[in-house]
C-alpha cells in the first residue's frame, strides 16, 4: 500500500478510528466541519495523494473538463474542499459504481452543498463523519483518566486533581480548539477568531445561502454576536430575530425568516451547532419543551464575538459557566461519536433540565449537569440529577446508566450518592 501523507507534527483525532473504518467499509468518505477545524491534515493523515480546489484554478479546470483523469491517483486519494466544484461528485459516484471498492475517496468540504440531488446522491456509496475543533484531550489539555465509555459501563470513577485550574481553563476556552492556535497566546487567538467571524459574515454564509441569496453581513454578525450572548440558553428565534434587527426597526415576521434562513447558512458551514432537545417520556404531566440550546461550534467564537478574554470572563463567572458548559458541550459531542452516541439536552415545561444527555441508543444513557466546580455548586448538581431523572418514564427508558456532574478543575470521584463528579481536564471518549 502506498505511504500515507501524513502532515509533519500531525496531532492523531478522535475521529481518526472512526475514518479508518469507514474506509474500509465505503468507496467514498467525506469529512466535514467548520472551516480550519483540521478536517484537510485528517484526511492527508489517510490519504495516498491529493488534489485541492481552493487555491488551484488550474485543479479546478481540469475537474470541470478531464474529471476521470483529475481524480486518478494512488487511494485512497484525497479531494480537498470538494464543494468548490460540486460538479466532480457525479463522477466520483459513477467511478464508485463502476469499480465497487472501499476506500477510494476522501472528500473534506467546510459547507455542505446546496443542491441537494447532490448531497442526497451517494446512498450506499458514502459515509460522512464530523470533525470538530480539538477537544481538550486531542489538545493535550486533558489526562484522559476517567472516559466516557468507563462511565456509561459503571467503572469506578477516580483521578488525581490536574495541574490546571479555573483560570488556565479560561484561557483555553478563548484559545479554543483550533489546531492552529496550539499554543498561541489567547489574544491572538481572539484576534484570529474575531476575523474568521467577520469573514463568515461578509463572504461564506452568501457562498452557501439558497439560490446564492446574498446575506445582509451586518445582520449576519450581529446574529454572530446573539448567538454568543445567548450560548447554552434556548433562546428563540423570536429572540434572536429581534438581535438581528437594526436598533431602530422592530422585528417582523420577515425578520424572523431572515435569521432562520441564516441560521441554517451557519449550520450548513458548521459553524452552528445546537443541542436538541431529548425526546424522553415523563412520569409527570409537564410537557417536554423542544427548543434546542444554542451552540456555536467552538465556545472560542462566542468570546471572540463578545470580545470577552479570559480576564474578563474571570471576572464574569455567570457568564463564563455558560461559555464553560459549551466548550463541555463541545468535548462530549467529540467523545460520544466515537462510540456512535448522540448528545441532548432535557428540559420540561415546569423548568426541570439537565445540561446533556448522552444516549448510546440501545437503552443506555448518561444524565451530566456541568459547574465550573465550587462544592456547593456540586451538590445543587448532584441534586438536580437525582431530582429530574426520577420523572422520566425508566419503564420505557430504563434508568441512567451513570449521573455525572462534569466540572472546570478538581479530582474525579463517586459521591456517597452515586453521582459522579469528573473534571472536563481528566476526560476523554
Amino acid at each position: 500500500m502506498p505511504t500515507t501523507l501524513t502532515p509533519a507534527g500531525y496531532v492523531e483525532r478522535i475521529a481518526d478510528q472512526e475514518i479508518a473504518e469507514a474506509l474500509e467499509s465505503a468507496p467514498v468518505v467525506v469529512i466535514e466541519g467548520a472551516k480550519a477545524c483540521g478536517k484537510t491534515w485528517s484526511g492527508r493523515n489517510h490519504a495516498c495523494s491529493e488534489a485541492s480546489f481552493e487555491q488551484d484554478e488550474q485543479a479546478r479546470t481540469q475537474a470541470r473538463l478531464l474529471p476521470r483523469q483529475f481524480l486518478d491517483g494512488p487511494e485512497p486519494r484525497l479531494i480537498d474542499e470538494w464543494q468548490i466544484v460540486p460538479e466532480v461528485w457525479n463522477s466520483i459516484r459513477h467511478m464508485a459504481d463502476e469499480e465497487r471498492r472501499d476506500g477510494r475517496f476522501i472528500l473534506t468540504g467546510t459547507a455542505r452543498p446546496t443542491d441537494d440531488g447532490i448531497r442526497h446522491s451517494g446512498a450506499g456509496r458514502i459515509m460522512r463523519i464530523r470533525l470538530r475543533p480539538m477537544s481538550f484531550f486531542e489538545s493535550g489539555i486533558s489526562t484522559g483518566d476517567v472516559s466516557l465509555t468507563s462511565l456509561v459501563n459503571g467503572e469506578a470513577c477516580s483521578a488525581d486533581r490536574p495541574e490546571i485550574g479555573v483560570p488556565e481553563v479560561a484561557q483555553e476556552l478563548c484559545r479554543g480548539g483550533w489546531p492552529e492556535h496550539l499554543g498561541l497566546p489567547p489574544v491572538q487567538a481572539q484576534r484570529r477568531l474575531r476575523s474568521y467571524l467577520n469573514e463568515i459574515a461578509q463572504v461564506d454564509v452568501s457562498q452557501v445561502s439558497y439560490r446564492g441569496r446574498r446575506r445582509d453581513a451586518q445582520k449576519v454578525g450581529r446574529l454572530l454576536v446573539s448567538l454568543a450572548r445567548n450560548t447554552a440558553t434556548t433562546a428563540s428565534l423570536a429572540k434572536l430575530a429581534s438581535d438581528t434587527a437594526a436598533s431602530s426597526e422592530t422585528h417582523t415576521a420577515q425578520d424572523q425568516r431572515t435569521a432562520a434562513a441564516s441560521l441554517e447558512d451557519l449550520a450548513s458551514l458548521f459553524v452552528v451547532e445546537d443541542v436538541p432537545a431529548w425526546a424522553a417520556n415523563l412520569r409527570s404531566q409537564a410537557r417536554l419543551q423542544q427548543t434546542p440550546k444554542r451552540h456555536l461550534v467552538d465556545p472560542s467564537l462566542a468570546a471572540a464575538a463578545l470580545r470577552a478574554g479570559p480576564e474578563r470572563l474571570l471576572g464574569d463567572l455567570k457568564t463564563l459557566g455558560f461559555l464553560f458548559e459549551s466548550l463541555v458541550l463541545r468535548d462530549l459531542r467529540i467523545y460520544a461519536q466515537a462510540s456512535e452516541a448522540a448528545v441532548w439536552h432535557f428540559r420540561d415545561s415546569h423548568g426541570n433540565e439537565i445540561d446533556a444527555i448522552v444516549d448510546w441508543g440501545d437503552g443506555r444513557w448518561i444524565a451530566v449537569e456541568v459547574k465550573l466546580g465550587s462544592m456547593d455548586a456540586i451538590d445543587e448538581a448532584a441534586d438536580t440529577l437525582n431530582r429530574v431523572c426520577q420523572k422520566v418514564d425508566y419503564d420505557l427508558t430504563g434508568p441512567p446508566a451513570r449521573k455525572v456532574v462534569i466540572t472546570a478543575s478538581g479530582y474525579a470521584y463517586d459521591r456517597p450518592d452515586g453521582v459522579a463528579v469528573v473534571p472536563l481536564t481528566a476526560l476523554t471518549a
